[in-house]
This record gives structure tokens, sequence and C-alpha cells, in this order.
């Protein structure tokens, strides 16, 4: 079964080649060894995640980027590392040579970022390279965001875990794409659109889906098994007495919901207990889970994002 370990024994580990659950600031992560393809191929086995998946190497600093892309020196890039990394941003790069086409997806690309949880950094510092690092839960469900859910989704294996407590982000990284003066997004994540057109020279924009394969880009993704059902506000109501209501604050009333769980108005807030409530949800049982629709508007993209993967195809029209 899966079990907890220390630092020592994590790095330890990861250099013989195996597989280790760790923190993030934003969840956690299966981590191998960014070099070791025997070692990422256990990643794709635990989590039957797709070989056409790419992956993220997770570097200890900025520098180390220059080993795994090309393009690092631009001043563009190069300021834009500077200001989000350490950080929940992902940034995607023409791949040197020697990166292993099981972490591109044979793209030719290299996804990379800098994590900032301490625990996550000392790892990387004790390892002494660079690690892939995809979320620790079995594919398409919804990602961990404590030790307890890895522990849980892998009852059956030999996973060493990292105990970093609660992740603080909850919200899988932005992926981006430099490409001439246009920053492409590719995944909306914890860094917002806003955030970014104020350090990136040149335009901000989203990019046509399926520009790229990324991580989180399947139509049914961070789904808890219980049916989701994505509905506006004063849907809430249809909730019958075995389904389950997830609602942005303030608490709706007049309910006949098995449970009613009221999540923080402001998207930080929010996307911070989204995947920690809707696995507890799941866990008990409920016949749907009706989830109101996030507000509209670029603050709201990445909780959009994955609410609408979670339903996928069970979304009412």
């Amino acid at each position: 079964m899966a079990r907890i370990v220390d630092l020592d024994e994590a790095a330890a580990l990861l250099a013989a080649g195996a597989v280790v659950a760790i923190p993030t600031e934003t969840v956690y992560g299966l981590a191998a060894d960014a070099t070791n393809e025997a070692a990422l191929r256990q990643v794709f086995a635990l989590k039957g995640r797709p070989l056409g998946n790419p992956l993220i190497v997770h570097l200890p600093d900025a520098i180390a980027a220059q080993d795994w892309a090309n393009g690092t020196g631009d001043p563009a890039v190069t300021a834009l590392l500077a200001r989000f990394w350490p950080g929940p941003l992902t940034v995607v790069l023409p791949a040197r040579p020697t990166v292993l086409p099981l972490v591109t997806a044979g793209s030719g690309q290299v996804a990379l970022r800098v994590p900032a949880h301490p625990l996550a950094r000392a790892l990387l510092a004790r390892f002494g390279g660079a690690l892939c690092a995809p979320s620790a839960n079995r594919s398409g469900y919804v990602s961990p965001t404590c030790a307890a859910h890895v522990l849980a989704d892998y009852p059956d294996h030999d996973l060493a875990v990292l105990d970093g407590g609660d992740c603080p982000g909850g919200i899988e990284s932005t992926i981006v794409r430099p490409l001439g003066d246009t920053l492409q997004i590719l995944r909306p994540g914890a860094v917002d659109l806003a955030t970014l057109r104020g350090h990136w020279p040149g335009p901000v924009l989203a990019a046509e889906p399926g520009a790229l394969p990324v991580p989180g880009s399947s139509p049914r993704h961070y789904a808890p098994r219980t049916p989701v059902l994505l509905v506006g506000r004063d849907r809430l109501a249809e909730a019958g007495p075995t389904d389950a209501v997830l609602a942005i604050a303030p608490a709706p009333t007049g309910l006949d919901a098995a449970d009613l769980r009221t999540l923080p108005a402001d998207p930080a807030g929010y996307g911070q207990v989204l995947y920690a409530t809707l696995r507890e949800l799941d866990r008990a049982g409920h016949g749907r889970l009706l989830v109101q629709r996030p507000p509209a508007g670029e603050a709201w993209l990445a909780i959009a994002n994955r609410l609408e993967r979670a339903a996928h195809p069970e979304r009412l029209p």
C-alpha cells in the first residue's frame, strides 16, 4: 500500500528509478527522474495515462532550463521566467535533442516549470536533477491536494508519498508558449491572463484547441465518479434528496439537496478548496452533483475549464 516517506528516502528512491508522490504549490504530482525512461513509464502505468500526453519537467531553478530547451535567452522569455519562477507557470519551449520523446509526446516542445513549494524545492536540490511530476491522481480523476488523497488513490501500490501538507494553490499551473511576440495560453491555471499581460510585451491570447498536446486537455478530466451537472444558479433548486450541490457564496436557500457546499466567491479561494470538496462529495455516494456555473470572464477561466471537463459529457443543456 502507499506509504509516507521523509525527504531523504524520497530522494534516494527517485535516484534509484522509483516513483514518488510529491507536493507542489498547485497539486500533488507523481514524480520520477526526467531523464530515466523506465521510471517515466512507471508514472504512465500508475496513472493509466496515455503515452501521447506530455509531461511537465520540474526544475530546481531557471538556469537549469537551458539544459532542456532552446529560446531561454530571449529577453521576453528571460523576463517572464524571472517574474514567475518559482511559481505555478509552465512554459513550453523548443526541446533540446537530449530530451526524451516520452516527455514531449514527440512534439519537439518541452514544458518546464520551477515549483515554489518549499518541500518540492528541497527535494529537487537533494535529488540533484529534474523531475517529471504529472498530477498524482488516476488519469482523468480529481487532482489530489493533500497526501491523504494520494494514499486513497493508490491503496494497492507500494507508492512512496512525501507529505507536504495541503497544497496552497489547489489548481494546476498555467501553461503558456511564447510564439514570436505572442504568448499563447495552452491551459488556463493558477496565473491569470491579466497578470501575464502585465509581464509580456506582446499579445497574450488563448491558443486554438489542439494547438499543441498539453496535460489536462482531454474532454473529460478532473472528474469525480459522481455525475457532475454544470448549471446556472437558478437551476440548483432542481437538486433532489439524493443529490449534492456545490454553490458559490452566498449560500442558496430552499434547496432539497442531501448536501450543500458553498465555496468562496473569489477565484483563488474557490480554486484552493475545489478539488478537496469534489473528492469529499464523491466519497459520499450522491446520485448527482449539481455545480453552479462560475461567472463569465478571464478571472474565472481556469475554474470554468476544470468544471467543464469534470462535467463532460454529463452537462445539462
